[in-house]
């Protein structure tokens, strides 16, 4: 039997997002409903908003979130009633020519619920990265829940749902971050600051954080950068280049998403270096490298899909890693707010001063 439940939602671009009631169907086959207890809004939640993803309005905004499986449907089994768990946007098919190879990090064939969430009319809702938990409760596909130990507090375990896992899995998956490594990360956000936790935890030498905005900057030390750059009023890779001896960084992390950094990021690594975009960009954005430079500089140059994570191997170690106090997870909580608070944290986003503001519910 169907449920109704508050859920926010975006009505069309660029409008203000309202609490709407949600209507969310028992789970099928292979799908869960789960009772929501954190979201963390993302900067993914405001593209939505603003059309950057798609134009399937409505949407049912968050994705970033933990809770509480309330329900399985037919066939499920490794999750069940009353499990704590995060929810992730890419559940793993295990068929895929990904999966198939050992690489399921990599699937080409993530599933969301068959089933539509809707508004009472029986408008259908476009749940974001098919999950939508600025909600009461969601309907999402069994896979993609990950148990985790259920002491750890919901507001710290949802950020692994996107942002944190994102920087951390970009310096320690995509990068292969490595001890003495020097590392360089150009946007201190949410995603950037994970990415410098991610270079500390895995031995890096120097970590170099870039950033706009002064206050961002303190806080990436707090994170564990070593070094900081303010790119307004320093030359990026020179500054880069003079940090590392001349020869620039070991690995770079682009967490900004535009062809200005990228570019930064190109030129700021050493010879055979690494640069890792985990930034989303826009579908407009391009970007123009000389080929010979591509090819005389050597090294990778990567995407990082959710840091290249494996739900079920990163969330439970991550959380592990955070509850002995090797990793401070409750650090990229700036604040609490309610399901009626999103559009003034989406407003809050560009003052600079907020890495996570998280719905409780």
């Amino acid at each position: 039997m169907s449920q109704q439940v508050r859920g926010v939602v975006a009505p069309g671009k660029n409008e203000a997002v309202r609490v709407e009631t949600i209507v969310i169907p028992d789970p099928g086959a292979g799908e869960a409903v789960v009772k929501i207890q954190a979201c963390g809004v993302c900067h993914t939640d405001l593209h939505y908003k603003q059309g950057g993803i798609s134009d399937e309005y409505p949407f049912l905004l968050g994705h970033e979130a933990s809770g509480v499986v309330e329900s399985v449907g037919a066939g499920v089994t490794d999750v069940a009633p009353g499990d704590f768990v995060i929810l992730n946007w890419r559940a793993v098919c295990g068929n895929c020519r990904a999966c198939l190879r050992g690489r399921p990090w990599y699937c080409f064939n993530t599933h969301n619920a068959t089933q539509k969430m809707t508004l009472t009319d029986g408008t259908e809702l476009s749940p974001a990265l098919g999950i939508g938990a600025f909600a009461e409760k969601t309907l999402v596909a069994a896979g993609q829940c990950t148990k985790v130990d259920p002491s750890v507090a919901p507001a710290v375990a949802g950020l692994l749902g996107c942002g944190v896992m994102a920087g951390i899995g970009a310096a320690i998956n995509t990068g292969n971050v490595g001890r003495g490594d020097t590392v360089a990360v150009i946007g201190c956000g949410g995603v950037g600051d994970a990415a410098i936790v991610g270079s500390r935890l895995a031995g890096a030498a120097k970590i170099i954080a870039v950033d706009i905005d002064d206050r961002k900057l303190t806080t990436a030390k707090t994170m564990g950068a070593t070094h900081t750059v303010n790119s307004r009023t320093a030359d990026v890779i020179e500054a880069i280049r003079e940090l590392t001896g001349g020869f620039g960084a070991d690995v770079v992390i682009e967490a900004v998403g535009r062809p200005e950094t990228y570019n930064q990021a190109f030129y700021a690594r050493d010879l055979a270096g690494t640069v890792v975009l985990v930034g989303v960009p826009t579908p407009e954005m391009k970007i123009e490298l000389p080929l010979l430079d591509v090819f005389g500089r050597g090294g990778a140059l990567k995407s990082s899909w959710y840091g290249d994570c494996l739900p079920s191997r990163d969330f439970p170690m991550l959380i592990d890693l955070h509850q002995q106090g090797r990793i401070d997870l409750a650090a990229f909580v700036t604040e609490t707010v309610g399901l009626g608070d999103v559009e003034q944290a989406f407003a809050r986003m560009h003052e600079g001063d907020v890495l996570r503001s998280v719905v409780m519910l």
